[in-house]
């Protein structure tokens, strides 16, 4: 079985992703997560709940999706789709991590936005999402006859053994798939 080959990611500045010509689709995804004192299975500590959802083809991913440059900012694109999938929250450019392109026969340029919020404001966040216009769509149409379960889940995040108090989620907007470099945890803190 041969794997299709992953595009290589360039990481650049948000200054540098508005100059790109309209050959470019821009996606948008949010990293939304919050401590977490809890134990995983009762024995494991947790540190952070991170909310993902399951995509189109069954790999989890942040909440997010394309914007179209000619109507929307990045971020009020990213907030009119998080509001049809969430229903009720707001980010803003002082939210806004990074951005990552990529050349390959898709030109897309990936904007990561992070916020913390408190265990409370994540739980509700995730009870408005059931509720809101678009649940359970926001992922595309499900592949093949049977579609995997779709909607959001609550992921533990815990640092890897040996990889210090600095390691993050190694996990693309996209999916983990494409991977990022690995978020410090203080950069991410940066934008509670």
């Amino acid at each position: 079985m041969s794997t299709a080959a992953v595009p290589e990611l360039k990481q650049i500045s948000r200054v540098e992703a508005m100059r790109l010509g309209p050959g470019w689709s821009h996606s948008c995804h949010a990293m939304l997560y919050a401590a977490n004192p809890g134990q995983l299975f009762g024995r494991i500590p947790m540190r952070f709940s991170v909310l993902m959802q399951m995509r189109f083809d069954g790999l989890l991913g942040f909440p997010g999706g394309f914007v179209d440059r000619r109507f929307w900012s990045l971020e009020d694109g990213l907030n009119r789709v998080l509001g049809l999938g969430l229903g009720c929250l707001r980010l803003t450019e002082a939210d806004y991590l990074s951005s990552h392109l990529t050349e390959g026969p898709h030109r897309v340029v990936a904007h990561l936005y992070a916020r913390q919020l408190t265990l409370e404001q994540l739980h509700a966040v995730e009870i408005s999402a059931v509720h809101s216009r678009d649940h359970g769509l926001e992922v595309g149409p499900p592949p093949g006859p049977r579609p995997p379960p779709r909607g959001l889940a609550l992921a533990p995040w815990k640092a890897p053994m040996g990889a210090g108090p600095r390691a993050g989620p190694a996990v693309h907007p996209e999916g983990p798939s494409r991977r990022l470099p690995q978020l410090p945890e203080q950069r991410v803190c940066e934008h509670g």
